[in-house]
């Protein structure tokens, strides 16, 4: 596998529900939300290197090479698998900074799983969900591939089929630190987990929306604007906010009606991983 560009795909996600169910004694809060992934994201293009080095070749806005998941976790996988092996990765970026659509613990997800194969490292399915709640609690539902309820700290899975959907995405113009919401002294952290086998729309909601649209005006705009059309929330700890629709077609009628300056895209909803397979 040395040699050669190989691309691999980084999905988003849309969280079609959040809840905060508590909050653990060293301050993670616990979660109960279901991960549904899109066919937007970002792509990540590998090389295989002999020297070891690991490094990444582009400059990405906003994304400093030393606080890079990916580059992370290639290291951290590296050092799991033993190899002498190293890669040079270009990283291109869709996905905005900050939007609740999981960008960074996608890259991370595909870093782990594409070099895995590239190295012929052969770990697990098990040992890579491992490495990758080392890199964050987003991270392993890109590693276990399946649209799923994820429960503790987003460790806990249950692969979820969802039904066919299209989603509008708004963009607004902001990005959300997940942990100046998740701080907040406003923020619901008790409600009641809910016993989901089958996920519907009746189920959805985000606890951290009240926050988030409270601290930043442009997402609760961008919301009140989408709810005109359609039922629609916040995705993880914002800034993006979504609504579902049957058709392609019925998500570009609204999306072209949105005023001018507010940004956004339509996506599919995937039933599963586009790299689901790469891991066993």
């Amino acid at each position: 596998m040395s040699g050669g560009l190989h691309a691999y795909p980084a999905p988003g996600k849309l969280n079609l529900m959040l809840r905060v169910t508590g909050r653990r004694a060293d301050g993670y809060h616990l979660l109960q939300t279901v991960i549904r992934f899109i066919d937007f994201g970002d792509t990540l293009t590998f090389s295989v290197r002999e020297d070891g080095a690991i490094e990444r070749l582009n400059e990405v806005a906003g994304v400093p090479a030393q606080d890079d998941l990916v580059l992370r976790a290639a290291r951290l996988l590296q050092r799991a698998a033993g190899t002498r092996l190293g890669a040079s990765v270009t990283l291109e970026k869709r996905l905005p900074l900050g939007g609740g659509l999981g960008g960074g613990s996608s890259d991370a997800a595909t870093t782990l799983l594409a070099l895995n194969r590239l190295w012929r490292a052969a770990l697990p399915r098990s040992r890579l969900l491992e490495l990758a709640l080392e890199l964050g609690a987003d991270v392993p539902v890109f590693v276990g591939g399946d649209n799923a309820l994820a429960e503790g700290i987003g460790e806990r899975l249950m692969p979820l089929d969802l039904p066919p959907a299209w989603y509008l995405v708004l963009m607004p113009p902001v990005a959300v630190p997940t942990a100046r919401i998740f701080a907040d002294n406003q923020l619901k952290r008790d409600s009641k987990p809910i016993k989901i086998t089958a996920f519907s729309v009746e189920q959805a909601g985000n606890d951290l929306e009240p926050v988030v649209c409270r601290e930043y005006p442009e997402v609760a705009r961008h919301l009140a604007w989408l709810r005109q059309a359609a039922p629609a929330w916040v995705t993880g700890s914002g800034a993006c906010v979504f609504a579902a629709f049957p058709t392609e077609s019925a998500a570009r009628q609204v999306q072209e009606r949105a005023p001018r300056g507010m940004q956004g895209f339509i996506a599919r909803g995937l039933a599963r991983h586009p790299l689901r397979d790469l891991a066993r």
